[in-house]
């Protein structure tokens, strides 16, 4: 069973800013609480954060995986699961720069929960979690880079 969608969202902040806030994914807990866990692995020569292990708390239970990035400065950050509680995981940030100071915001994010967690998370609990996953990312991403 796959969970998956995007969401966008303009910001009051320079492109530059956002994409600061989004590339820091150590950071990420500070701006989405459901992350309990984000710990650096591996680094690029750039300093950019290419292997990242996480726990989430998905409310059913707390989801581990150790996710893959990429980056293209300033416009896009991407990753996949490498390993992980659930099968796949895949998604992104697209930033565009709108002019005077503003940026919109995409988030993408594709999950298959596996046989066994598909067959727990039926129903209400797929948007529920959809909702977590996707659609509240960047109104999270905007309230923390128009705050700081």
């Amino acid at each position: 069973m796959a969970i998956e969608g995007s969401a966008s969202t303009e910001i009051e902040a320079p492109i530059g800013d956002v994409y600061a806030v989004a590339a820091d994914v150590e950071g990420s807990p500070r701006w989405q609480p459901e992350i309990k866990v984000a710990e650096c692995l591996d680094r690029d020569s750039a300093g950019n954060q290419v292997l990242v292990r996480t726990e989430t708390d998905a409310k059913v239970r707390r989801l581990g995986s150790t996710l893959r990035f990429s980056y293209e400065e300033p416009t896009r950050i991407a990753w996949e699961q490498e390993d992980g509680d659930l099968k796949s995981v895949e998604g992104s940030w697209s930033l565009e720069d709108l002019g005077d100071g503003r940026t919109r915001a995409t988030y993408s994010m594709t999950v298959d929960l596996g046989r066994m967690l598909g067959m727990v998370i039926r129903g209400p609990l797929v948007g529920v979690l959809r909702a977590q996953l996707v659609e509240s990312m960047p109104g999270k991403l905007k309230d923390f880079v128009e705050k700081r």
